[in-house]
């Protein structure tokens, strides 16, 4: 249930007009809440305010605050822009995500609308004295987290949608994701156990990425029916009605449609992945910008450097970590999923730039120190992969090389084909 809410609420704070939301609730009780002073003991004892340095202060923050704030709004598109058009669209979502932003401009509008909703009520008499003492220092103080807020902002936005910062953004939350999943390795279900006869296929009813499994409802479904559910998908894999998303493993024959249309349910399904449950995602978006720097068109090996860098801190995490047993304890017994391949989250990760960088030597030359680097931590069985992966990444420079001096030099360096 804890995973279903963090998933349900992470998805619905992502969206750019939610904190303005709750800044714009938080601002009209505010503003209005101020009223309840009157009538205490703080009638006797708080100094009288003028009404026209609290009209003046109101006056001045409504007419700043929506000027600001479409400022604002205008900045975060240049900034969704720059961040789609030089690194990758895939990194829209986050930097549409990013809080520094969104809370500056949750901020400027609850500011505004603080502003209009205290100065209609003061006009109209809501507030005694304690009231205006109160409201009073509530505007001072949104003053004030205006502008630290500014001030934190205008750092932020400099940084905003520049390629250096998205890939760091990419690589940030990438780490969030290996560390959730590294933690519930198998996402609290059992790992899979191979049967000759795997079970009664389940078929998708739609089309997309599955970005959420309700391990909690599979749980119910298989615990009712008493059958054990072996799932064929994981988040970030593209369904269509051809593809099994699961198997239930049962002494039935068959399992009643409205049981199998609720294990459907159970699969949430959109257009696109997401970087929060689906640890191979972030890899592919650095693996797209790593391609368009390789381009002739912008040729910036820098950048690819700068990921395959990226890459070897992600490896490390994700294996270093795998050396430690998963926790016995499953939290889902009637549920078996699968596992992350190895293989998988090399081929997201290098080939797309082995392909794309075949021709520039020191792209070459720095995915095969990375290439020993990951091989000097990772597990015995992952160690053949990196060879596989290293020699793919030769071969391509073989074919694409034309001066023989720099085929001779990254074979110096590839240091894991000693033998080859």
């Amino acid at each position: 249930m804890q995973q279903n809410i963090i998933f349900y609420f992470s998805r619905l704070s992502s969206k750019l007009w939610f904190k303005p939301l709750i800044f714009c609730i938080l601002s009209i009780v505010g503003a209005l809440v101020a009223h309840f002073a009157d009538g205490t003991f703080l009638t006797d004892i708080v100094p009288d305010i003028k009404n026209d340095s609290l009209d003046d202060l109101l006056s001045t923050l409504s007419n700043s605050m929506l000027i600001i704030a479409i400022f604002a709004v205008g900045s975060m598109i240049s900034a969704f822009a720059a961040a789609s058009a030089t690194a990758t669209p895939r990194s829209f979502k986050l930097i549409v995500a990013d809080d520094v932003s969104q809370n500056a401009l949750s901020i400027y509008i609850g500011a505004f609308i603080f502003s209009i909703v205290a100065s209609v009520a003061f006009k109209n008499g809501y507030y005694g004295k304690a009231g205006l003492f109160v409201l009073f220092l509530l505007t001072l103080l949104v003053f004030l987290l205006v502008i630290i807020t500014f001030i934190r902002w205008v750092e932020r936005i400099s940084k905003l949608g520049r390629l250096g910062h998205t890939i760091q953004k990419i690589e940030d939350v990438t780490i969030k994701t290996f560390k959730k999943r590294i933690k519930t390795r198998r996402m609290g279900g059992s790992p899979i156990v191979e049967r000759e006869n795997k079970g009664i296929p389940i078929y998708s009813d739609e089309i997309g990425y599955i970005q959420h499994l309700n391990m909690d409802r599979l749980q119910d479904i298989a615990a009712r029916l008493d059958v054990i559910i072996t799932l064929n998908c994981m988040p970030g894999t593209f369904i269509a009605p051809d593809r099994v998303i699961a198997y239930i493993v049962s002494g039935d024959e068959d399992i009643p449609i409205d049981e199998k249309e609720k294990l459907n349910k159970a699969f949430i399904i959109d257009n696109t992945r997401s970087y929060y449950a689906d640890p191979r995602f972030g890899l592919i978006a650095l693996s797209e910008i790593a391609s368009r720097a390789l381009s002739p068109a912008i040729n910036d090996p820098g950048t690819a450097v700068s990921i395959i860098n990226s890459y070897v801190r992600l490896f490390h995490l994700w294996f270093k970590k795998n050396d430690v047993s998963p926790s016995p304890d499953v939290k889902y017994t009637r549920i078996e999923v699968p596992e992350i391949e190895s293989e998988d989250i090399f081929k997201d990760a290098f080939r797309p730039i082995s392909r794309d960088g075949a021709g520039n030597i020191e792209v070459m030359i720095r995915m095969q120190k990375a290439f020993i680097s990951i091989y000097s931590f990772v597990p015995d069985e992952v160690k053949e992969i990196v060879i596989v992966n290293s020699r793919e990444a030769y071969e391509r420079a073989e074919k694409a090389f034309t001066y023989p001096g720099d085929l001779e030099r990254l074979k110096k360096e590839s240091l894991l084909l000693e033998n080859y």
